[in-house]
């Protein structure tokens, strides 16, 4: 198991400045040459960071959502490409309504080739007269009430075994890696 302390990506908080060392340090000493570098190093810090965050932004248009995957596993030790970290991709799909016990699609619009991997698919609908919500898959023991989701290279597909009609309201999100 990891060290915790070595999981993730984190700035520290503790950084504190003298700001009487600050204005009374000359410009052109090597200890102002020093606070320059640490204040670079700390934005530096804080900008890497941000970089390899999970962003909050579910949007209809591609966006790289700051997760990072292994390297892609199917460059070999004697490929030319340097391996590095991949980035995932997100988009949301504004599904609209459940269907009424059958087959509802609704075309995604990501350009899929043979370099595309899936990382996650999941979907919320909400009927909002009703006040219900539920998550997409969605797992009954009564078989009926199942609900699947699937994404091929065109489309996400929602199949439901009952009347989910009042479900007026579905966001589908879409997690993949391009490489």
């Amino acid at each position: 198991m990891a060290n915790s302390q070595s999981v993730g990506v984190f700035v520290p908080t503790t950084n504190v400045w003298d700001v009487n060392e600050i204005y009374s340090t000359e410009v052109t000493s090597p200890a102002f040459k020093e606070l320059l570098v640490r204040l670079y190093q700390n934005l530096n810090n804080i900008a890497q960071a941000l970089n390899v965050k999970d962003s909050a932004i579910y949007n209809t248009q591609e966006f790289v959502n700051g997760q990072l995957y292994f390297a892609n596993p199917a460059l070999s030790s004697t490929s030319t490409t340097t391996p590095r970290m991949r980035q995932v991709m997100r988009k949301v799909i504004n599904f609209g309504a459940l269907p009424d016990t059958g087959t509802k699609t609704a075309a995604h619009g990501i350009t899929v080739n043979s370099s595309t991997t899936l990382t996650r698919a999941y979907a919320s609908a909400s009927d909002t007269t009703g006040n219900n919500y539920i998550p997409i898959p969605y797992a009954s023991p009564t078989l009926v009430n199942n609900i699947e989701l699937k994404v091929d290279g065109t489309n996400v597909t929602i199949i439901t075994g009952s009347n989910r009609s009042a479900f007026t309201v579905c966001y589908v999100v879409v997690e993949y890696l391009t490489s």
